[in-house]
């Protein structure tokens, strides 16, 4: 991720890179996210917390992928 400088302009509207579909428990979906990460190649993951599970989203992904839990709580 790079430096942000302190004065940097930023774009009036964004874009979803992970969900953007409503809640839901299916791989395009998430509910009540509590957490996110960015790693160096820009991957995503994000605790989404009411599917207890750990989604993660590659650049250009449509649909994330569970990398831990997803079944029951625990």
């Amino acid at each position: 991720i790079p430096n942000i400088p302190a004065d940097a302009k930023w774009a009036q509207y964004g874009m979803a890179v992970a969900g953007g579909d409503g809640n839901g428990n299916v791989t395009n979906h998430l509910s009540y996210h509590a957490g996110l990460f960015f790693d160096d190649d820009q991957t995503v993951l994000i605790a989404d917390s009411w599917n207890n599970r750990i989604m993660q989203w590659k650049p250009g992904d449509k649909n994330g992928q569970v990398v831990a839990g997803g079944k029951v709580q625990g």
